[in-house]
């Protein structure tokens, strides 16, 4: 398994070192100083800011020393919030992001495999034809129009009808939800999570629940189709046939042998728990990944883009290892040679 492991890690780096090299290629093409400083700057200003960030030197001196600072995360220093570095960035970045899309891929995942097994089991019926048109309704409706609907009926209206209890937001100033705190054992400091639930309830209920509702469109479908292979196979055919309730044959035959394009679904949106939904933390202002990167990019901060475009794609490749890893711990049939 770890040789597999060292492989896969192995071949991966030659396509991480293009990715990043392509990455620096692109961001060249035009002076990231020019677009930065704007047509108005003199020749002084755009000597003295690419002298500062060496991007007067060789393209493969500035591709080199990039690798050896980015194996410690420094990313250099952002050009829109003077004295930060892209690490800083980064690493705020992070939680508000999971904060929404930990719950969301957890709660999608439980409900679409669910119902994509009942749907599948209960096909050509009614059951099974409603849940379809859940789900087509789920997938064919914009992302946006939930944002803008969801933003009306889940936090403007209520306020406007004078309820003043109600917790959730629009947007606002974010405030993390979970602290370290520690207390006192035996003269011994012991850090615990300090989780503040009202706190995520307000910032964070209503996108996890509008991406709940998008996603699961996308996601039952699918479900229910890799299911309704699974239901034609002779191991189900045998099963009923020995008389085993529904219940163990969806949940304990179908849903074991159905592993494989589960785990496959699930972790091409692994990435995303760290990049966060873009669309959702632009709408509800939410200090995430994905809006800090776009931000970035309106602001032609280019160490910000750089740094954050390392990791993502950082995180894609470990997230393709991780599936190949997966695949052999939950079907033996599969062979790590």
């Amino acid at each position: 398994m770890w040789s597999f492991i060292l492989r896969r890690l192995l071949y991966n780096v030659p396509v991480y070192l293009g990715i990043l090299l392509l990455v620096m290629g692109l961001l060249r093409v035009r002076n990231p100083v020019y677009a930065y400083l704007g047509k108005n700057a003199d020749e002084k200003q755009i000597a003295q800011l690419e002298e500062s960030f060496g991007l007067n030197d060789p393209f493969i001196v500035q591709y080199g020393r990039f690798l050896w600072k980015g194996l410690r995360l420094d990313f250099g220093e952002s050009w829109k919030y003077q004295g930060t570095t892209v690490r800083e960035k980064l690493l705020a970045s992070i939680p508000p992001s999971m904060s929404i899309t930990v719950p969301a891929l957890i709660l999608t995942s439980v409900i679409s495999i669910t119902v994509g097994l009942m749907s599948s089991f209960y096909r050509g019926r009614w059951i099974d034809r409603l849940l379809v048109i859940a789900a087509v309704l789920g997938m064919s409706i914009s992302f946006l129009v939930y944002i803008i609907f969801g933003q009306f009926f889940g936090a403007f209206l209520p306020k406007q009808m004078g309820l003043e209890w109600w917790p959730l937001e629009i947007g606002g100033s974010f405030d993390l939800w979970f602290s370290m705190s520690s207390f006192s054992v035996f003269g011994l400091r012991v850090p615990y999570p300090d989780i503040n639930a009202m706190t995520w309830v307000k910032f964070c209920l209503l996108p996890v629940l509008i991406s709940v509702i998008v996603s699961m469109g996308y996601d039952t479908r699918f479900y229910r189709a890799v299911m309704v292979e699974e239901c034609n196979r002779d191991y189900i055919i045998t099963a009923r046939a020995k008389g085993a309730t529904k219940r163990k044959i969806m949940f304990v035959h179908m849903l074991k042998n159905a592993m494989i394009p589960i785990i496959t679904r699930i972790m091409t949106t692994l990435p995303f728990l760290i990049t966060g939904s873009i669309l959702l933390e632009m709408y509800f202002n939410i200090p995430g990944m994905g809006r800090t990167l776009i931000t970035a990019i309106t602001d032609m901060d280019y160490p910000m883009i750089q740094g954050f475009t390392a990791v993502i794609a950082l995180l894609y490749i470990l997230s393709i290892i991780l599936t190949d890893v997966l695949y052999a711990l939950v079907d033996p049939r599969v062979r790590l040679s």
